[in-house]
């Protein structure tokens, strides 16, 4: 059973709400059901993979691949993504095959039954290089005991003494139980690269600020973009700052990601990660930035009565509680903007025991 520190794992649910104005389902309230294949356009099949846990499902899409079909995204490596899994290759594909596995991302939701699939039909898997090798380093960490480095990024974000407790009692090593044994190597996918899945072409269009090297894929003619998590619907895919590169930019990549996909066209009809596909795309990624920098100028403006660590920041950055069930997300994600306030020169952080603290520029 999938618990809330696996949805922390997961990662794609944010807690900063976003607009949602301006879009249309095609498919109404019309959704897969549990082992179903829904037919999004010739060639084109969109399921729901079930998942344990407050997620409940990813996406799954299958497309046409010659006398095969090409699988995007798994779910995690539970007993329900299995089982849903073996329905579908069983009934509603009449035992097609597996051709190839592409992931969008590294996530385990997105990236956990890819191994099984891929020995299964002895199927090679198609992944950007950085979410690949990310997937592999995570994996490979199987220590049991939570790294003092990881105490210490929740101590400088303001975490107390119970709340470093709890979260260190949890351990360490949880990526690897929630994916099947990756395969050993893969096909590299590249940004702007034009892959052939049946007969279309599509363009390989690669964001960040959510993961790494995030592959989303266009196809112009028949104008349709497979967002994964790049772009969703209602909820703002998580965007945090992390222990394994404290000084990175995860804020400001996102947004370039957003600015980079505002080149698209206008009328594609979007099928994302989670949530249900969708027309509006450039209306869905304005209310993703605007919001984003209301927040970081709301975050300057919570700074005027002096210096603020992350968790002080909860209260204008999120509309709903903080628990033990999200602390670490909600962490991450205030990080993240304190963190590209300082990039922007409008923020400037003060370290004083182990504290960040962050005061206005």
């Amino acid at each position: 059973m999938a618990t809330a520190l696996d949805r922390a794992l997961i990662g794609d649910e944010g807690l900063i709400p976003t607009s949602h104005k301006g879009l249309t389902y095609p498919f109404g309230d019309r959704s897969p059901q549990p082992g179903e294949l829904l037919t999004v356009m010739p060639g084109i099949r969109w399921w729901r993979v079930p998942m344990s846990g407050p997620l409940k499902h990813v996406n799954g899409l299958i497309l046409d691949d010659g006398d095969g079909a090409l699988a995007i995204d798994t779910g995690t490596a539970g007993e329900r993504s299995v089982e849903a899994w073996r329905t579908i290759l069983d009934q509603a594909m009449g035992g097609q095959r597996i051709s190839r596995v592409l992931c969008t991302h590294m996530h385990p939701d997105h990236v956990g039954l890819a191994g099984w699939l891929c020995r299964k039909f002895d199927a090679p898997l198609l992944m950007t290089r950085t979410e690949w090798l990310t997937v592999r380093m995570l994996a490979a960490d199987a220590r049991d005991e939570t790294p003092g480095e990881m105490v210490a990024f929740w101590r400088a974000s303001g975490w107390d003494e119970a709340q470093l407790a709890l979260g260190a009692g949890r351990g360490w090593s949880h990526f690897g139980k929630m994916i099947a044994r990756m395969p050993l190597g893969f096909t590299r996918i590249q940004d702007g690269q034009t892959l052939k899945i049946g007969g279309s072409d599509w363009q390989v269009v690669v964001g960040s600020g959510h993961s790494p090297e995030h592959a989303c894929l266009l196809d112009r003619d028949r104008k349709v973009l497979i967002a994964g998590d790049q772009v969703l619907p209602k909820i703002s895919s998580n965007v945090s700052l992390g222990v394994m590169e404290p000084e990175g930019d995860p804020l400001g990549d996102w947004l370039a990601s957003i600015a980079k996909l505002k080149q698209l066209p206008p009328d594609l009809l979007v099928l994302p990660g989670h949530g249900d596909p969708f027309y509006g795309l450039h209306a869905r990624l304005d209310a993703l930035d605007h919001e984003h920098r209301d927040r970081l100028d709301a975050l300057v403006e919570h700074m005027a009565d002096g210096p603020k660590r992350a968790v002080d920041c909860f209260g204008r950055l999120f509309r709903r509680a903080i628990g033990p069930d999200v602390i670490g997300m909600a962490t991450g994600e205030a990080m993240a903007h304190l963190r590209h306030l300082e990039v922007e020169g409008r923020a400037v952080k003060e370290i004083r025991d182990g504290v960040w603290w962050y005061r206005r520029a």
